[in-house]
């Protein structure tokens, strides 16, 4: 077999397969075993009629076909593998001669993954965020806390600002009670301003046991945007009571038996918190820096692909959560073509991205191990709320086992990339990123973190190859 290989552009290729007819005979004599058992010829037990008999009745032309869709894909890949050529997507395949008995030849045109040299990551320096926890921090953690042990204490008194109620609400709209508007035993905080217009301003200065009406707009329903009057009854007035913060305080709502054991360990907590996000931020950062390096290619066909995944996506999410384009649009304060940029930019990041750590786990001589593999597959499980061993079957059923490797082996040349770069805080310290992970690995800190070190999927998101 012989390939020549011509470079259309840096990111595409046509190969020119010429092919000696021998090197078809093992396709051409599967062909003719599957053509035999399906004819039907006098004289002949299915499966045993001879290939001189099946060109006399049928031709050779449709074992031809047979043997030819066989064979090319298989030497299609091979000069693949001779060329050493790193194919992306299918290939455009075309016979340009079929010579019976003496030559086949077909071209393949195809997009390829583009040549380019990574950067010395020691020279690319990567600042993130101090992890330094202040005063003001931990009281801040202990205030939030000791709002959650909080309770309410009933009061004899007419209800003020921030007080709860207990009331029963009733609204008529011409003198019409309206259906959808009668609510009773409602727990409401005077002054969050969460239910009808002018309720705060009633409420404040009546006592449990009081009732009254004022005006107001309804907000829902079948009267909505109508004046409604609305009666209000109060059966309770309810102060929030916080807990005293002192070690009994502590014991009660940590594993610690006095406050000042307390704060340190929240401390502790919330700087191992503020380490995790500078591991987020790290590798962030460090894939950032590699791209404003590299100045790459890249394959319209690949680009577009993930645009249109990138749409798709996104009305799958607007749909499931019952909002419209234009809703969504509006929400965001942009245009349709500010949406089309920012989606097109963000895919060609992607696919950019996806070069940059396939080509870090290829020099980094990266693997995947089965344990990896199978831990990746119960993450994305427990996201999408499904059993692991279902999505496992799922991924193999549906040819997707490459893409989940590529994804695992991109998540190992993320850590890889950011243990690489240098890692220094704001105050210019020096930062561990690799014992950071390490720690965050190991569960010890950083309960409310979630930056795990497969996090590649957003960032190189782009399509697995299908070649070499």
């Amino acid at each position: 077999m012989k390939t020549d290989v011509e470079e259309l552009s840096p990111t595409r290729v046509k190969l020119t397969i010429e092919v000696p007819f021998e090197e078809l005979k093992p396709s051409l004599d599967k062909a003719y075993r599957e053509v035999s058992k399906q004819v039907r010829i006098p004289g002949f037990r299915p499966g045993h009629v001879p290939p001189r008999i099946i060109d006399q009745r049928l031709g050779r032309g449709a074992v031809l076909e047979q043997a030819i869709n066989d064979a090319v894909p298989q030497l299609y890949g091979k000069a693949l593998e001779d060329s050493e050529i790193r194919a992306l997507g299918q290939p455009d395949l075309e016979i340009t001669k079929l010579d019976d008995g003496q030559q086949l030849a077909f071209t393949a045109e195809v997009d390829v993954r583009p040549k380019f040299d990574l950067p010395d990551l020691s020279t690319l320096p990567v600042t993130v965020e101090n992890a330094e926890v202040g005063p003001d921090e931990v009281e801040e953690y202990l205030s939030d806390l000791r709002e959650r042990f909080a309770s309410l204490k009933g009061v004899d008194r007419p209800a003020a600002e921030d007080d709860f109620v207990s009331i029963d609400l009733s609204a008529s709209v011409g003198g019409k009670l309206v259906d959808d508007a009668q609510a009773s035993g409602i727990s409401y905080q005077v002054g969050s301003g969460t239910l009808l217009d002018g309720l705060d301003e009633t409420l404040i200065g009546m006592s449990a046991g009081d009732s009254t009406t004022f005006t107001a707009e309804l907000a829902g329903g079948d009267h909505a945007g109508e004046q409604a009057d609305v009666s209000v009854t109060v059966h309770s007035v309810k102060v929030k009571e916080l807990p005293e913060l002192d070690d009994e305080f502590a014991q009660s709502a940590s594993e610690y038996d006095t406050l000042g054991e307390f704060r340190a360990g929240t401390r502790g907590r919330l700087e191992g918190v503020k380490r995790l996000a500078q591991v987020g931020q790290a590798r962030d950062r460090a894939l950032d820096a590699v791209l404003s390096r590299l100045d790459i290619p890249l394959p319209d066909r690949l680009v577009e692909s993930e645009v249109e995944g990138r749409q798709r996506s996104l009305d799958e999410q607007l749909e499931r959560s019952g909002t419209t384009r234009e809703a969504y649009l509006e929400a965001r304060g942009i245009s349709e073509p500010d949406l089309q940029a920012e989606i097109n930019a963000d895919a060609r990041r992607s696919v950019k991205a996806s070069f940059v750590l396939d080509e870090l786990a290829s020099t980094g001589d990266l693997r995947v191990e089965q344990e990896e593999l199978n831990g990746y597959i119960v993450e994305q499980a427990y996201r999408l709320g499904v059993q692991p061993d279902r999505l496992a079957k799922e991924i193999v059923d549906r040819g997707q086992l490459g893409m989940a490797m590529a994804e695992v082996l991109r998540g190992k040349a993320l850590r890889l990339l950011t243990e690489q770069v240098p890692v220094t805080d704001e105050a210019g310290r020096p930062v561990d990123v690799k014992a950071a992970m390490a720690t965050g690995e190991d569960g010890d800190e950083g309960e409310d973190g979630d930056e795990g070190e497969d996090g590649a999927g957003d960032a190189a998101g782009a399509d697995e190859d299908t070649g070499a």
